[in-house]
């Protein structure tokens, strides 16, 4: 019989306090979205007035008024087709982590993720962009937001409470751009990485505050200075492609710097995930603090010869490297030291003199 001392109930303990504060986060932030998406009362249908635009007396009697023309909106069931493949992919990338363990099906989820999510649907809708029409939303009670918005907010949210941040590994197209670029990763110093990693917060909090402005003054600066919608789009301004250029080419010898450091959606993904029903683990079973995955990864995501919860974007990398999980693919054989037998020399060795 167990006490209530016992270390494995007060780990126990621990990890359901911090898995019950997670879920806590998320029922909260559901609750306020509800509210969003109620139907709003009151509110004005908007006509544009026919004067606004230029009348034949005010031209000439030649001039003729051109016919209005609209955009055609995306089918519903287009939307729904996004949501699916979106819940799909994530599906894909937490058995990749837990359980296949392949790096090669990571990349497979990488391109066909970037094909679809990136250059098909051109970067939209976003995850990281609808942190601002939520924001906007629960701000301006006049707004109400597109259910498919909700959906692609909360996913990746609730994944990384359950599983980690599985958005990150290839699921995210401006991720996966990113991961395709690095050839020869550099390891950055720790201070680098966690003053540097202040940043993508203070972005998220730039991010907010322009979103909840009044209408006349809202703007949202994620969408506008997306380094990478560019290439998806295959247009933009010459220096936001420069600046997308110039992220990649750095992402060659710094693993993902926009994730790593500015991404405000992985702020709020790294703090999910912290409290995960079930984080990754870089080894299939027992761990044996061999120290060779340090150097396997080149986000700076695994410290103290573990992976850590908040950082660790689930890329599949370090466990190639892992002699437990080699053992488990049946790529290399353990054998313990103390049960084998010393070699037997046919020719005994002649003894060697020593130098005067």
């Amino acid at each position: 019989m167990r006490t209530q001392s016992d270390p494995i109930l007060v780990s126990m303990r621990s990890g359901l306090s911090a898995w019950a504060q997670g879920c806590g986060l998320l029922t909260l932030l559901f609750l306020m979205l509800a509210t969003v998406m109620l139907p709003v009362r009151g509110q004005e249908e908007y006509s544009r007035p026919v004067t606004a635009a230029p009348q034949p007396e005010d031209i000439g009697d030649s001039y003729q008024l051109p016919a209005v023309q609209h955009v055609a909106p995306r089918s519903t069931w287009w939307y729904a087709v996004d949501v699916v493949l979106l819940f799909a992919a994530l599906v894909a990338a937490a058995l990749v982590a837990h359980r296949w363990r392949r790096r090669w099906m990571v990349v497979t989820i990488t391109v066909a993720s970037l094909a679809y999510f990136g250059f098909f649907r051109q970067g939209c809708v976003c995850p990281i962009g609808a942190i601002q029409n939520v924001a906007a939303a629960i701000a301006d009670p006049t707004l109400a937001v597109p259910f498919v918005v909700v959906l692609f907010f909360l996913l990746p949210l609730i994944a990384a409470l359950l599983v980690g941040r599985v958005f990150c590994s290839g699921v995210c197209p401006l991720g996966a751009i990113q991961d395709l670029a690095v050839l020869w990763p550099v390891q950055l110093p720790r201070a680098v990485d966690r003053w540097g990693g202040m940043l993508k917060y203070l972005y998220l909090a730039a991010a907010l505050w322009f979103a909840v402005q009044p209408a006349g003054e809202r703007d949202f600066i994620i969408c506008r200075f997306d380094p990478f919608v560019g290439f998806f789009r295959l247009s933009g301004s010459a220096w936001m492609l420069l600046l997308g250029g110039g992220l990649l080419v750095l992402g060659m010898f710094v693993g993902r710097p926009y994730c790593r450091f500015l991404c405000p959606y992985g702020g709020l993904l790294a703090i999910v995930s912290r409290y995960a029903l079930k984080s990754v683990c870089i080894t299939p079973d027992e761990e044996l603090d061999c120290g060779l995955c340090a150097e396997s990864c080149p986000f700076g995501a695994i410290r103290n010869l573990r992976a850590d919860r908040a950082d660790c974007m689930a890329c599949a990398r370090c466990f190639a490297h892992c002699p437990r999980q080699q053992v488990k693919w049946g790529e290399i054989e353990l054998v313990e030291i103390e049960n084998t037998k010393p070699i037997q020399l046919r020719t005994p060795l002649a003894p060697v003199e020593a130098k005067t």
